[in-house]
């Protein structure tokens, strides 16, 4: 297969781990880099190895030699840019959370219809071996009939962070909170009903973005999930899945990088390899920023690009897991439970 062209949409320090990913990748080329300054993006590409760069986001969008583009920008500009390089005639992989709303992200969606284009939410532990394991694990009966998720990611990140920044999208549900989230609709499905319980960053004066959150989810056969997330704790990664027979624990659930999981039943614990025969040509503590799910990540959403296929998580998946965000950061707000819209992976709307 040609090497899909990646063009980046921002000088964003996530893009740094995506550019060392995308090296060792035969089917995707990180081709070009975008800014609001062309020196600031001509220096950019050159620190990641980029051959192209532009002093503007349109300039980018408008060069012929590009065939996906990748957005990191700040949440709050996901939607706009996602449907703007859309009706650019480009592809698109854009960074999580993919949308503040469920109308957000059908918009987008929306957008890639018309162009005939592919729309893809990166979150890109879900194509990893680590979370392909736990979910056949499950799938499988290894835990007997699943009842309990529970899943952390805290971080620690100063007051002006971006991340705390609630004007750009702020706060810890919809950085942090879109992977619990994720990992637990991934397991256990559409959440019926969800509680949730807030602290608020005054850092910023007023009414800030969640500061921490932590929510109990109603999941259907009687499954209960929980998870908390903070931007002022020290980090956590955590990932639990208990069933009515065992368990499993994911010590690295988000970057992947130990090279098992743990399978806990009938009093004995096991270890693991996610990745037995090699396949996927992991690096694991050798690769501190995982850019080994990211290139995984790529490679996938290449993959349907070059082969006009259907993307293993497409239009259903991004607008249930923006509805089921909002509707925690709903009842947060309310202090009261909440009823996700119906799923529209199950709906087929």
């Amino acid at each position: 297969m040609t090497p899909v062209r990646w063009g980046m949409l921002a000088t964003a320090g996530i893009g740094r781990v995506v550019a060392t990913a995308l090296k060792t990748s035969p089917h995707a080329d990180l081709v070009a880099v975008g800014g609001r300054d062309a020196v600031r993006a001509r220096r950019y590409a050159d620190d990641i190895g980029a051959p192209a760069s532009f002093g503007s986001y349109d300039e980018l969008l408008a060069h012929d030699g590009i065939d996906a583009v990748y957005v990191p920008l700040p949440v709050s500009m996901h939607t706009d840019w996602t449907v703007r390089a859309l009706e650019a005639g480009k592809h698109v992989l854009c960074e999580k959370p993919f949308a503040v709303t469920a109308a957000d992200a059908a918009r987008c969606f929306d957008a890639a219809e018309a162009a005939g284009k592919l729309c893809v939410e990166g979150l890109m532990y879900r194509h990893h071996p680590e979370t392909l394991l736990v979910r056949k694990l499950v799938a499988g009966g290894a835990i007997g009939r699943l009842a309990h998720v529970r899943a952390a990611l805290t971080v620690d990140v100063l007051p002006g962070d971006i991340r705390r920044t609630t004007a750009l999208g702020g706060g810890a549900s919809l950085d942090l909170g879109c992977y619990c989230v994720s990992a637990i609709r991934l397991l256990a499905g559409h959440p019926l009903r969800v509680h949730a319980s807030r602290v608020l960053d005054r850092a910023e004066g007023g009414e800030g973005a969640d500061l921490r959150l932590a929510a109990t989810l109603e999941l259907p056969d009687d499954v209960l999930a929980q998870f908390d997330v903070a931007l002022d704790f020290p980090r956590r990664d955590e990932l639990e899945v208990i069933g009515t027979e065992g368990k499993i624990t994911v010590r690295d659930p988000w970057l992947c990088r130990t090279g098992y999981v743990e399978l806990e039943r009938d009093g004995e614990t096991r270890r693991l390899p996610v990745d037995p025969d090699g396949a996927f040509g992991l690096t694991f503590a050798d690769d501190p920023d995982n850019t080994d799910a990211y290139r995984i990540e790529f490679e996938a959403a290449s993959h349907a690009i070059a082969h006009d296929t259907t993307p293993l998580f497409g239009r259903a998946d991004a607008v249930d897991q923006a509805e089921v965000v909002d509707a925690i950061r709903r009842a947060a707000a309310l202090g009261g439970p909440v009823a996700p819209a119906p799923s529209v992976a199950a709906t087929g709307q």
